[in-house]
């Protein structure tokens, strides 16, 4: 943080800062440097038994339960929704004496079509529904139907929106661009908390991530994602590495905190802990919240109920004892 700069308040969301194509010149990424760290993680802190089953329950709370299938039906969102509300066995938590009530996970993530139905579904919970926005997951549509697509899905009721970038403005290094529409996405979104997703997998280099990264924070982005979940490659711990250090460089320059959300084929508890030692490791405690780190996932749930169940039994449940929808 610049010297003489007051820290801001911890809740404060990300105003945005204009563009500075100066910063963005200062990145650079060594990626060999970047895969042996991201390499080291995993191994350099680990946790087991009870510390492991805390972590596992705060991954829980971090996630957002997603559906995002061609076949989701109005039956399939509010199964997700339920789950949602109850996402460990209640025997489970009481074993590990945890208040059921703690445990819900971060939000709901659907297409634009089902908001309402997630919302109703969701009603008496503080659990915010996330709408996928702007043309997701290619971002191939006019930008005046983008900036729609997010005002209908707030109007709706979603509280939060995921839009995706145009990756052409990235790979032709119109920043400008990038930054205008990001911003434009912001203004759209009004109340509702914006993730950018970066579809890393398709931005072709390291340096590419960390400067779109940079520009999508400058623009007021509340959280950087790195996939739509729908690329050959998505969440990948290097270009987590990338972000984050992007993130820690955004908060130390202007004091505002921007979160991380990884997504897209996160389907093991191990996983997660990864991630969730990344964010430790990187950014320290602070992001070790809902407020500031999300995983983006279908699937994982199961997994983390599994390895929950053999911590308190010592056996793993069978699989329709931990069913998602």
């Amino acid at each position: 943080m610049a010297q003489g700069q007051e820290e801001q308040p911890r809740d404060e969301r990300n105003p945005g800062v204009p563009l500075d194509l100066g910063w963005l010149r200062e990145v650079h990424v060594n990626r060999s440097a970047v895969e042996r760290r991201a390499a080291t993680l995993p191994a350099r802190r680990t946790v087991k038994r009870e510390w492991q089953a805390a972590w596992l329950l705060r991954a829980i709370t971090c996630l957002d339960l997603t559906t995002l299938a061609g076949d989701d039906t109005p039956g399939t969102v509010r199964r997700l929704c339920a789950k949602a509300r109850h996402p460990v066995r209640s025997e489970l938590l009481e074993a590990l004496g945890v208040p059921e009530e703690r445990i819900q996970v971060a939000a709901v993530c659907v297409y634009h079509n089902l908001v309402s139905v997630a919302v109703a579904a969701l009603r008496g919970t503080q659990i915010p529904v996330a709408a996928v926005s702007t043309g997701f997951p290619a971002g191939q549509i006019a930008l005046e139907q983008k900036l729609a697509e997010i005002a209908a899905s707030v109007r709706a009721g979603a509280r939060e929106i995921d839009v995706v970038i145009s990756r052409a403005h990235v790979l032709t290094g119109n920043w400008q661009a990038l930054y205008d529409e990001v911003r434009a996405f912001r203004m759209a979104c009004g109340e509702a908390h914006m993730k950018t997703i970066l579809a890393t997998h398709e931005l072709a280099t390291l340096r590419n991530v960390g400067m779109a990264s940079l520009v999508c924070m400058m623009a007021g982005a509340d959280f950087i994602k790195t996939s739509t979940g729908k690329e050959a490659v998505n969440a990948t711990l290097p270009v987590g590495l990338v972000m984050t250090r992007a993130i820690r460089d955004y908060y130390e320059r202007t004091g505002y905190r921007v979160g991380l959300k990884p997504a897209g084929g996160i389907r093991s508890a191990k996983t997660a802990l990864d991630w969730l030692i990344l964010m430790k490791e990187e950014l320290g405690d602070e992001w070790l919240n809902s407020r500031l780190f999300r995983i983006g996932a279908s699937g994982l749930l199961s997994d983390i109920e599994r390895q929950l169940s053999y911590f308190v039994t010592g056996h793993y449940a069978a699989a329709h004892y931990n069913p998602l929808v």
